[in-house]
């Protein structure tokens, strides 16, 4: 899969406008935080966030970072899609435990190698078990469990 295709299939995860007074991210859109939003130098409406903003912010600092487009095409959505919903580093801490690399965040040759030689599909179920795991232990999972299990459910579907 490649960007474009993993930011469509993202938008459909985060949606357009939200500012839930429970998410700790408060006000999104496309899934960019107001934070986020103002450190790329947007100064606008949140509302009117355009869609080409989130995408290079996608890009840049979730698809790189995550080292995407070193993973096999099974898990790439999945690493992605982690890494804009919980952070790059938890992200790739994730990969690295569902591949039996000691997790440190940062994505070197042995975790390449090890995610290599895990069976795709079976990397791909691995890895969405310990990031429902890692959901059940936020204090959130009370208020956005039920999000949380269908994003990674619509994940699992693609």
């Amino acid at each position: 899969m490649d960007f474009d295709t993993a930011f469509s299939a993202l938008i459909g995860n985060e949606g357009k406008y939200s500012n839930d007074p429970q998410d700790p991210g408060g006000e999104t859109m496309w899934g960019v935080t107001a934070r986020v939003a103002r450190e790329w130098g947007y100064t606008g409406s949140m509302q009117d966030l355009p869609e080409s903003t989130a995408r290079n912010i996608a890009h840049d600092s979730y698809w790189y970072p995550a080292h995407c487009e070193d993973l096999p095409d099974a898990i790439r959505f999945d690493v992605f899609d982690a890494a804009y919903n919980e952070g790059v580093r938890e992200a790739l801490m994730l990969i690295q435990r569902t591949v039996g690399v000691s997790p440190d965040g940062v994505f070197g040759p042995a975790t390449a190698a090890a995610v290599a030689a895990l069976d795709p599909e079976r990397c791909v179920r691995l890895f969405n078990a310990k990031r429902l795991r890692f959901y059940t232990s936020l204090p959130g999972w009370v208020h956005d469990g039920a999000g949380w299990a269908n994003r990674v459910a619509t994940n699992l579907e693609r």
